[in-house]
């Protein structure tokens, strides 16, 4: 696929949802496939189970090959309700964590709240990231969606996950069997001037990966991708599967006949 960003990469991004993974399938994906991972997510509350010499050697292990690691936006929700945010970003600190989830699918922040979490997690050193799609099992509206979004990048977020669950369906822009919602995608990002850069779609299905890179190319950012999926996942980014050869030839040709000067003939 002409264009393909390599990495660091802003756009193109792929956001691993690690729920298990030891050292050494930790050290045996990343040495096979370090290069196509930008975030691995130690997802829910996982690492709070992890021996802390194991989530450490773990942690180092991962920025070693140059990717971002992030608790899951549970602990960030434990952390708020508990009134202990700060002693939470100081462990999460001290423990090697370069980003923070900010979330509240279970809780209720206010938008005052939310900014503030943002700025303390920022301060911290964090890149921090948000989500939206979905409150306590409701969806949101676009038009609210759009306004979270837009309210959580002028405050610092780095980047905004377009919430899609671990199944993928019924939840965002997908439907009850996981298909996109192409109308619903477009109204969302009609009013970004760069979605490619700031959104975070979580799309664990391959439908969605296939629509949504088809719709903004190579390099749209893309999350909840399982471990054994990434290098699958990048071959669709590259056209290295059918489900996105033809479009990648597509694609060529018409840059193609743009660099040769023959468009318009």
């Amino acid at each position: 696929m002409p264009g393909r960003c390599g990495k660091p990469r802003q756009t193109g991004c792929t956001m691993l949802l690690d729920k298990r993974l030891g050292l050494s399938e930790t050290r045996d994906l990343l040495e096979l496939a370090g290069d196509y991972i930008d975030i691995i997510k130690l997802t829910f509350g996982t690492s709070a189970l992890y021996p802390e010499a194991v989530l450490r050697e773990k942690i180092k292990l991962i920025r070693s090959y140059e990717v971002d690691v992030y608790p899951g936006g549970t602990l960030f929700e434990i952390a708020f309700w508990q009134n202990k945010m700060e002693s939470y970003l100081e462990y999460a600190a001290d423990i090697g964590f370069t980003g923070i989830e900010v979330s509240d699918g279970t809780i209720t922040l206010s938008a005052k709240e939310r900014r503030q979490a943002i700025q303390t997690a920022k301060a911290y050193g964090f890149k921090v990231v948000t989500e939206v799609g979905k409150k306590n099992g409701a969806p949101l509206s676009i038009l609210r969606m759009q306004q979270i979004i837009a309210d959580d990048l002028e405050h610092g977020a780095h980047k905004v996950i377009i919430e899609g669950r671990e199944s993928g369906k019924a939840v965002g822009i997908f439907d009850q069997n996981g298909k996109v919602k192409e109308a619903e995608m477009e109204a969302l990002v009609h009013v970004l001037p760069n979605p490619e850069s700031v959104l975070i779609w979580e799309a664990p299905l391959k439908c969605q990966q296939v629509t949504l890179i088809k719709r903004f190319g190579p390099n749209v950012n893309l999350g909840n991708i399982a471990p054994e999926e990434v290098l699958a996942v990048e071959a669709l980014r590259r056209g290295l599967r059918g489900d996105t050869l033809e479009f990648c030839l597509e694609r060529m040709t018409a840059e193609h006949w743009l660099v040769s000067g023959r468009g318009g003939e």
